[in-house]
């Protein structure tokens, strides 16, 4: 089993999302290892990228923030390098493609096999396009996460099929951001992947609250929750990672 299959073979999981140098690459460092520490069971690196399609505001507003502070490839990539000496929790980037070829996509893959990132999640990528990326993730042992969403319909019988680690399952329409109503066309897609593959399937988009967690976690593999910490750091800045773990145990005994 890799780090990935591990983490689902435990249970439902929980699985952060921060974006990289919000407030500073620092603090990433320690909410990371400090996330691991109170359970969380992935966690997702956001790398800062100036036109983020599929974010809402919140996350916008943090790679702003991110790249105002100076945030690097570089630097994250390092950052990741010394958390794998002391936490071996599983790590997927959540990037956009240009940041991606902008580094140069074989050595950004390699340097991510290199420092021990288990996935990568590129959701301006469509399933069309993704020779862009996948043989690159396959040449390293990389897993190309894949999204799913309420527009894939007759595709997601053709991304289940190719899918590896897991199947991020956007949970309503429109960009990341919290929610009150989800809908409920995640179940059907849910339903849909699991006839064509035996992958683990996590909800994102829009989920901040344990009772949501809770609800979602019952018909799905993990939850996504990325935009309601994003706030908690906004509103604390460097004294954010107390509240931050408060809010990832509340959310992880939610679920379990």
């Amino acid at each position: 089993m890799n780090r990935i299959e591990k983490a689902f073979s435990k249970g439902k999981a929980f699985i952060p999302f921060i974006t990289a140098g919000d407030p500073s690459i620092e603090v990433t460092e320690q909410l990371i290892i400090e996330m691991a520490k109170a359970g969380a069971d992935i966690i997702e690196i956001g790398i800062p990228f100036s036109d983020p399609s599929a974010e809402g505001p919140v996350i916008q507003a943090a790679d702003v923030r991110a790249l105002s502070a100076g945030t690097t490839t570089d630097q994250i990539l390092e950052m990741v390098k010394r958390i794998r000496k002391v936490c071996d929790v599983p790590l997927v980037f959540m990037t956009y493609i240009n940041p991606v070829f902008s580094y140069g996509t074989d050595r950004f893959l390699k340097t991510c096999k290199e420092i021990g990132v288990d996935g990568i999640i590129v959701p301006d990528v469509p399933y069309e396009e993704r020779d862009e990326i996948k043989p690159f993730c396959e040449k390293y042992g990389i897993a190309c996460i894949p999204l799913i969403a309420p527009t894939s319909k007759d595709r997601i019988d053709l991304i289940a099929k190719e899918a590896e680690g897991f199947v991020y399952c956007v949970s309503s329409f429109g960009v990341t951001g919290v929610r009150e109503d989800l809908g409920h066309d995640f179940i059907d897609m849910i339903k849909r992947v699991k006839l064509v593959k035996d992958i683990p399937c996590a909800i994102g988009f829009g989920i901040s609250n344990p009772d949501q967690a809770k609800t979602l976690s019952e018909v799905s593999d993990g939850v996504i929750v990325g935009s309601a910490i994003v706030k908690i750091i906004e509103e604390y800045g460097k004294d954010c990672i107390g509240p931050v773990v408060e809010y990832v145990k509340s959310m992880i005994a939610a679920i379990r």
